[in-house]
């Protein structure tokens, strides 16, 4: 009988953070993770399914030694801490979504044993005992969310002590019975304060010396949260925001520091990267930078500021830059009158979007 690999990472705290947050954004967030968990796998696992929070992974008739198995959980959890890191500090949206995020954990439970499969539309998927035991195994008494979980099969073929420690893991024995059957395992709770995180840029807060070249405000009789959504996500813009061809997004990304996306407008694809700037503390701020323009830079932030549950008001402030004699003079004789005329427009029919209460999928 030929042993094969099973392995599943599984999202710790998905079902309440789904059911305490907003829906769109939880479902973003749980979508880059997973993400994000996929391109961590280094051993070629091959993914079975993607199951909700969790992540079914295996390797058919091979099982990788101690040292790799050990190092393909690490570059998971690492993966996965350094993500919720990014999140927390590039996050611009309040959501309790968005908020929460960093209080997700992770679980991966390895089995081994042999396996049969089954085709599903078309789809070679791992079926069997084993599977069933892979999956029951996630289901145990350990008093953790956050542990990495070696089924005793897996761990005697590799070597695994049952007192292993190092500088991440810290194993011990442990055993829970399914359908009468006791499986015992080892399990090393993690601390994500023993992993090396990886580096992630964080965008410059742009800090200006003069007054924005445009200003605009408004009154939204809506609540600060929903116009941020409605200016942030890529996929309301076409409401309000008229003229251009194509936006083009990650559909599965929570708008954040350092994001990007693109406008094209006949045929011109004007790149825009989400970036901020100081505020006061009862101001929530959004801004875009692009330099695909005539001039040198423009930058628009959005400031809303609550002002009840249902009302908020909106500030808009455009910095223009403009190095040359040239464009200084495109920019006074042309450019600003255009930009500010447009961005009446917008706004307009940003409020009309939002009083009108057009979709928001």
């Amino acid at each position: 009988m030929t042993n094969s690999l099973l392995f599943i990472p599984d999202i710790s705290g998905f079902t309440q953070f789904v059911r305490n947050t907003e829906i769109e954004h939880s479902q973003h967030v749980i979508s880059e993770l997973l993400e994000v968990l996929i391109n961590a796998n280094t051993q070629k696992l091959k993914l079975a399914e993607v199951e909700g929070d969790a992540l079914f992974f295996y390797k058919e008739n091979e099982i990788p030694s101690q040292e790799k198995l050990l190092a393909q959980i690490e570059t998971m959890y690492t993966a996965f801490y350094s993500h919720l890191k990014l999140l927390e500090k590039n996050r611009i949206c309040p959501c309790n979504a968005c908020a929460t995020a960093p209080n997700l954990q992770l679980k991966i439970a390895v089995h081994c044993g042999d396996i049969q499969f089954i085709t599903v539309q078309d789809k070679r998927k791992p079926f069997g005992q084993s599977v069933i035991e892979a999956h029951r195994l996630l289901k145990n008494s350990i008093a953790s969310d956050n542990y990495a979980l070696l089924s005793e099969d897996v761990s005697k073929i590799i070597g695994l002590p049952e007192d292993y420690k190092s500088k991440l893991y810290s194993f011990r024995k442990g055993r829970d019975t399914y359908d009468n059957k006791e499986i015992t395992y080892l399990f090393s709770e993690i601390d994500k304060s023993d992993l090396k995180l990886n580096p992630y840029e964080i965008p410059e807060v742009v800090d200006f010396k003069r007054a924005p070249s445009i200003t605009l405000n408004r009154f939204f009789s809506i609540s600060s949260d929903t116009l941020l959504e409605y200016i942030t996500n890529y996929s309301y813009r076409h409401y309000w925001v008229k003229g251009v061809d194509k936006f083009e997004y990650n559909p599965d990304e929570v708008t954040r520091l350092g994001t990007e996306h693109v406008c094209v407008v006949d045929g011109k694809r004007l790149n825009f990267t989400t970036v901020t700037k100081k505020s006061e503390f009862d101001e929530i701020v959004y801004g875009e930078l692009t330099t695909d323009i005539p001039i040198d830079a423009l930058y628009q932030f959005f400031i809303v500021k609550t002002i009840s549950d249902n009302s908020c008001e909106l500030t808009v402030e455009i910095y223009l830059k403009a190095k040359s004699l040239f464009k200084r003079l495109l920019l006074s004789l042309i450019m600003k009158r255009a930009i500010r005329n447009s961005l009446k427009t917008s706004i307009s029919n940003l409020q009309e979007a939002v009083q009108g209460n057009a979709p928001t999928s």
